[in-house]
């Protein structure tokens, strides 16, 4: 472009190497301080106690996870049932161990509202596809009731003797 004197005119760029100035010290201070506070702000979060958070009359879903077992349904296992036989009895296992074919998982977790998370699990172990034994949280009735009457009897001679 030219200008009415006839001399050619070329706007200076501004370029980041031109500024050399710092910025200013309250500049830096509030750059820092929001640092400080995002890096604090992000490792609190996993020591923020969740349930400590809870608004007063909020719904909260009940959570079920995993197989349901029952009483009945352990007391109906056997040693020497097949494989076919169990995943009839229980269905199909939550865990089925690639590494270990002879082990099948079965865990249930339930939270029902604001209550504490409950869980059960039982461990099958199968020897040559057959039920070999079991243990977890259920105990078949029959051992139950044996080992109260052993109890009783120990409790029983106790107290005679």
């Amino acid at each position: 472009m030219t200008h009415a004197g006839g001399a050619s005119y070329h706007p200076r760029r501004s370029t980041i190497a031109d500024r050399t100035e710092p910025p200013p010290p309250m500049m830096r201070t509030a750059g820092t301080l929001l640092a400080l506070l995002l890096i604090a702000n992000t490792s609190a979060c996993s020591s923020i106690d969740l349930p400590e958070l809870r608004f007063p009359g909020v719904y909260r879903a009940t959570i079920q996870q995993g197989n349901v077992v029952t009483q009945e349904m352990v007391d109906r296992l056997r040693p020497g049932m097949t494989r076919r036989q169990v995943r009839f009895v229980l269905g199909e296992p939550v865990v089925a161990n690639a590494f270990r074919a002879d082990r099948w998982d079965y865990l249930y977790t339930i939270q029902i509202g604001a209550q504490e998370r409950q869980q059960q699990r039982l461990t099958l172990y199968f020897d040559d596809d057959e039920l070999s034994y079991f243990e977890g949280d259920f105990v078949p009735t029959a051992v139950k009731e044996a080992r109260e009457a052993a109890e009783a009897a120990a409790a029983e001679a106790a107290a005679q003797g």
